[in-house]
């Protein structure tokens, strides 16, 4: 066999593997890049307006984090072909089962106010009123549910992620200063010490990388996808690039802001687009298409997240790929979250902020709980065979929960003690 031949096979391989991985993927890349949703467009504008690009090594820190937490999910369907709640309830039983949907279903309506709020604010810097936003998305979100194919509806998702990279080249419009951009990959101390306010943004990206839906949301995707156990590899792989991806954007978007609006006091990212628009007016308005996407995709995601946790307890058909006479309750939870969530954004005088405050709250009473179902669901032999959790696994996702309870441990008391920590 010569090396043209050798080539040519080898190039083969490549391209089926290659083609099997574009079939593949989705749930990873969907979760993870949907995890920057309109607070976390938010939440890394204010970091880079507060901290400039000393927060680059810290986000680039919770990758690992992220993967190693959502890969488990990606096991734990292939293998169980059970979602994540369904899995609570027969494994832990119904006061755990009954506490993890309640959180998730009361959190997930909150947080989908949040998107809702994004989006509107978004929306309306281009002068489009909140009602037609609303709208808008209802139908965009109910067009892709009713095509009665998992399949479509994780093609058009995955447009809107690619849609999310739109702070990449924004962060080329600014010109930032490189060498100050590499400078912030080093680990340091963001603002020279350790105050309240610095771990409160530490909390608040540890936040944004990590939450509830998440978890349940990608292992009901697995399932519904239909992924077995010899489709593990991808997923996984799937899930490692959604989990860089997720930090690229993420630390492109502190560039843009760290650039143009250092020491900028920043309430939410649409006021970051505006202040954009007024100096670089190209950054600001990939900025503001940013922020509806972001929205969007955290609807998309967190939406179905409950619906598939409903489907999954109540014994409902909740597949994508049910039409929806096939499936009426399913689609019925779907639309009324939908329809409700954003109502509540055009209620006038509606506490919105205390809302995103609320939101926070309740997630973290619920992350720890699901973390540690998650580590002791994937250490059941008897269910996960081969696939269970290895020593060093264990010992990793461990380390997370443990570091994440005790975080969230202390920002509950700096919340309650501010002079906790000067």
């Amino acid at each position: 066999m010569n090396i043209f031949t050798k080539l040519f096979y080898m190039f083969r391989r490549s391209w089926k593997a290659l083609r099997l991985f574009l079939i593949l993927s989705g749930p990873g890349l969907v979760v993870m890049i949907a995890d920057n949703d309109a607070g976390g467009i938010t939440t890394y504008a204010a970091t880079g307006a507060k901290y400039g690009y000393n927060f680059i090594w810290f986000l680039i820190a919770l990758v690992p984090v992220a993967y190693f937490v959502q890969e488990m999910t990606v096991r734990l369907g292939a293998v169980t072909k059970r979602g994540h709640a369904e899995a609570i309830f027969e494994n832990f039983g119904a006061f755990w089962g009954w506490f993890s949907l309640i959180d998730l279903v009361f959190c997930d309506w909150l947080t989908l106010i949040t998107e809702f709020i994004g989006m509107t604010a978004a929306m309306g810097i281009f002068g489009v009123p909140p009602w037609l936003t609303i709208l808008g998305v209802i139908g965009i979100m109910g067009f892709m549910v009713l095509n009665g194919r998992y399949w479509t509806w994780e093609k058009i998702t995955m447009g809107f992620c690619l849609l999310n990279l739109i702070y990449i080249p924004a962060a080329f419009w600014v010109r930032p200063d490189t060498s100050a951009v590499l400078a912030g990959v080093i680990p340091n101390l963001p603002g020279g010490k350790f105050d309240n306010q610095l771990f409160f943004f530490l909390m608040a990206n540890i936040g944004t990388t990590i939450a509830p839906w998440m978890i349940f949301f990608q292992q009901s995707a697995v399932v519904d996808k239909g992924m077995t156990e010899k489709d593990i590899p991808f997923g996984k792989f799937d899930t490692l690039l959604g989990s860089i991806l997720t930090v690229v954007v993420a630390a492109f978007i502190i560039i843009v802001v760290g650039t143009v609006l250092p020491g900028m006091e920043i309430d939410d990212a649409a006021q970051a687009s505006k202040m954009l628009m007024g100096t670089h007016g190209y950054a600001g308005t990939f900025m503001a298409i940013g922020l509806f996407d972001a929205g969007l995709l955290g609807a998309i995601c967190i939406s179905l997240a409950s619906s598939w946790a409903l489907g999954e307890i109540f014994g409902w058909a909740h597949s994508l790929n049910n039409k929806i006479k096939e499936a009426p309750w399913f689609y019925a939870a779907y639309f009324l979250a939908l329809v409700t969530a954003g109502g509540v954004v055009l209620i006038p005088g509606a506490p919105l902020v205390l809302i995103t405050l609320f939101v926070q709250v309740v997630a973290v009473t619920l992350l720890p709980a699901a973390l540690v179902f998650l580590i002791l669901l994937l250490n059941d032999e008897k269910t996960m065979g081969a696939y269970k959790n290895t020593l060093f696994e264990n010992i990793v996702n461990i380390g997370i929960v443990s570091v994440i309870v005790v975080l969230s441990s202390l920002y509950a008391a700096s919340a309650l003690f501010p002079s906790l920590f000067g």
